[in-house]
């Protein structure tokens, strides 16, 4: 398996196809044509997706067609209860990541982060460099790069105006080995939440979410304890600043379309379909039973 600095150059060549053919959804282009639009041989492509999403780009385009998309949602309310049933513990037995969170209080909350000592980095990830940033606490902060390392920086420095902030971009690197592993290795995440009591219900939603898993803003509304709260949903997804482990990526529109994304809406396609490529694997592979 690549490691990650080669997956998340890869990145780049499948956001540009995704790119591509979403501009051209109705012609329906072929491998041939995807392969030129990105400057590549129909072969290399074909190898890049093997090596970055584990299967075909048929295959991978498949999963982002908006008809799939709403047969997954179809199932979102009862997905939790099939995968308890197939003996599954959470989303953690498929890669083997325990995330847990806590909450800042309002009073750390009012201070900006004064006395709070705070690392980051940047890293590279299968969907691109990333800013991660933690406390002594856990990961208050993960951000794909949208712009450049000063702009990246200076968007953590807003969040956290009194904090320290130090460089540590050896430990940036570790933790985006452990968030995505080359082989499934059990570890721990733990969060430093900072938002209001009903965004960090509606967080603590999409954390009980799986791999290969969507759901509409309707459906997390509810399952938040709000069902008319469809707006102000919208409204916490867009306010969190910890991207991937609080899966806000797996909300889209009833309609199927993939709907906004805090970091790019080719970016969230190329997050749904590498997470259900490798839910389709595990359930394939038998390893529920």
């Amino acid at each position: 398996m690549p490691d990650l600095i080669e997956q998340s150059r890869h990145f780049d060549v499948i956001a540009r196809a995704i790119r591509f053919i979403r501009r051209r959804a109705r012609q329906q282009p072929g491998l041939e044509e995807i392969a030129a639009a990105v400057h590549m041989s129909p072969h290399h492509l074909q190898r890049v997706f093997s090596d970055w999403a584990g299967i075909s780009p048929k295959r991978f385009l498949q999963y982002l067609t908006k008809e799939f998309a709403r047969q997954r949602l179809g199932a979102a309310d009862d997905s939790l209860s099939v995968a308890l049933d197939a003996g599954l513990s959470g989303t953690s037995r498929l890669h083997d990541l325990m995330v847990s969170c806590e909450a800042m209080t309002p009073g750390e909350i009012r201070s900006a982060g004064r006395g709070m000592s705070i690392g980051f980095g940047f890293a590279p990830s299968p969907f691109g460099e990333v800013l991660v940033a933690w406390t002594g606490r856990g990961v208050c902060h993960f951000a794909f790069c949208t712009s450049g390392p000063a702009e990246m920086i200076s968007g953590l420095a807003m969040r956290w105006p009194e904090a320290t902030l130090t460089p540590d971009h050896g430990r940036a690197g570790e933790l985006l080995r452990l968030i995505f592993p080359a082989t499934p290795t059990r570890g721990n995440i733990h969060l430093v939440l900072k938002g209001t009591n009903f965004q960090i219900k509606v967080w603590e939603a999409l954390m009980h979410t799986e791999f290969g898993q969507v759901t509409s803003y309707q459906q997390l509304a509810r399952q938040a304890g709000s069902p008319h709260a469809q707006r102000a949903v919208g409204n916490a997804l867009a306010a969190n600043s910890i991207g991937f482990l609080i899966p806000c990526h797996r909300v889209i529109r009833e309609t199927g379309d993939v709907g906004n994304y805090r970091w790019g809406s080719e970016r969230k396609l190329a997050l749904l379909g590498w997470e259900e490529a490798r839910a389709s694997a595990f359930r394939r592979s038998g390893l529920s039973g």
